[in-house]
């Protein structure tokens, strides 16, 4: 387990919700994003105003695929145990905890932090550490762009993994992020996401809809939906 790859924060934040007085079953969104594993149309955004629960559901969508912990006491009896006629759900226990996922909140900076380069080497540098404890036998160096890792291991272990990216538009709200910082992150996001063989599932958050940021081809692969659901493109 490290802090991006297989982290066990998701599973612990679902755990509260999921232990909440007032706890409100999403389970059934895992049934959606399923039958899109490894398929074309395999990224999702969502994006809602703050305060409606958008954390929460990348906490879930991670902490159910995710191997960091055996999460079957969670969804025990939620949802997602049963199929849309009520029957017990076989893709359930196929996928619980079966898959490698890389979980980013981009809300979370680095102390002290005031450039972009600070920013995302945060980001970079602990998903390749993450990738070089998982993966020993491989020479990795946290220098080296982490889509050039991921296809490298990819290519010698047949090895998919999924993105759930948290507040994935926060970082253009920082008060140290420029203009090209954040067409500088945008062509991160394409180079990390966009045509990759090894994303098995991109799922994404964020507050205001993607062409708000980006209006070129940088992001065009996901199927985004608004607060009531309503796919915007």
């Amino acid at each position: 387990m490290g802090m991006f790859l297989n982290s066990r924060n998701c599973f612990e934040d679902y755990r509260e919700t999921v232990s909440d007085t007032y706890f409100v079953d999403k389970s059934a969104l895992i049934r959606e994003l399923i039958p899109a594993l490894e398929k074309k149309n395999r990224y999702f955004c969502i994006t809602r105003p703050r305060r409606f629960g958008k954390s929460v559901m990348a906490n879930m969508v991670g902490a159910f695929f995710g191997k960091a912990a055996d999460s079957s006491g969670l969804f025990a009896g939620l949802q997602i145990t049963k199929d849309k006629e009520g029957n017990d759900n076989q893709d359930y226990h196929k996928h619980l905890n079966r898959h490698n996922v890389i979980f980013i909140d981009f809300s979370e900076i680095p102390r002290d932090c005031t450039d972009y380069r600070q920013y995302i080497d945060r980001i970079q540098n602990g998903i390749n550490n993450d990738l070089a404890q998982v993966y020993p036998d491989f020479e990795i160096h946290t220098e080296d762009a982490v889509w050039d890792i991921l296809s490298d291991i990819f290519q010698k272990t047949g090895d998919k993994f999924i993105f759930v990216m948290d507040e994935w538009d926060a970082l253009f709200h920082m008060p140290f992020i420029t203009e090209e910082a954040r067409r500088t992150y945008l062509l991160f996001l394409k180079a990390l996401l966009k045509g990759k063989v090894y994303v098995e599932l991109a799922y994404m958050t964020g507050v205001l809809p993607i062409a708000k940021y980006s209006s070129g081809p940088e992001l065009n692969m996901f199927l985004e939906y608004d607060m009531v659901t309503k796919k915007i493109r």
